[in-house]
């Protein structure tokens, strides 16, 4: 059995998350104090690719980073790197796909946030940096987790943009999900569903592993109640 699919699963939802991570929060925490039209406008935007078909985020990004359009025919020509059809490429759908699950999860964690201790903060003499990093991201810290424990799950298992972009290659290009499909049209179906379940066991493990740290949370936060109450 060629574990290669499982291992470019991995470093595409790995890096992907990894991404979506810094420009999710980011784009969330400033987003959240825009005006609503413009924030309504935006979140428009951000969003369409959680309702929108995979094929069709995949169509459109061919239709940038592809070798005969504009930003991908530049690449190529400056750099020498075809943007479609590597395992990396496979990154850009990934990316795409998975941002307005963070995005979303994370700017109602920021929306729920007490400004009062922002604003304490800022009395005290405490940087906005020092208030991001050590206030508003430990009070916030399920909606992030969430958010990126979300997105990574929802990278692990994305088909459509990327079999769009960087299709199928054994040993160079495959994912998980491609390869499913692809024993499935081979009528492989023993293999196909190992790989299922290798998939649903990797998927389990990781919202196994948040939902402890949920509760560990949860009982911290009960402790420490607690003890302010004596």
């Amino acid at each position: 059995m060629d574990w290669y699919p499982l291992w470019n699963s991995l470093r595409i939802a790995a890096i992907s998350t990894v991404v979506i991570f810094f420009v999710g929060i980011f784009a969330a925490y400033y987003i959240a104090k825009l005006p609503r039209l413009v924030k309504g406008v935006l979140d428009v935007l951000l969003t369409l690719p959680l309702v929108l078909p995979p094929t069709v985020v995949g169509y459109l990004l061919l239709r940038v980073f592809g070798p005969k359009r504009v930003i991908g025919a530049w690449v190529l020509e400056t750099f020498g790197v075809k943007m479609v059809m590597t395992w990396w490429s496979a990154i850009f759908a990934t990316v795409v796909v998975i941002f307005p699950l963070m995005y979303r999860t994370v700017r109602g964690a920021f929306e729920s946030f007490d400004e009062t201790l922002a604003y304490s903060g800022q009395t005290l003499g405490l940087s906005n940096t020092y208030i991001f990093w050590r206030i508003r991201m430990p009070y916030c810290r399920q909606g992030v987790l969430a958010g990126t424990v979300l997105a990574f799950a929802r990278a692990l298992g994305e088909y459509g943009a990327t079999s769009m972009i960087a299709g199928y290659t054994p040993g160079k290009t495959a994912t998980i999900s491609t390869t499913v499909y692809q024993l499935w049209q081979t009528n492989n179906d023993a293999l196909a569903m190992k790989w299922v379940l290798v998939n649903i066991a990797i998927s389990a493990v990781v919202l196994l592993a948040v939902n402890m740290l949920e509760r560990r949370d949860f009982l911290t936060d009960a402790s420490k109640a607690r003890r302010a109450r004596k």
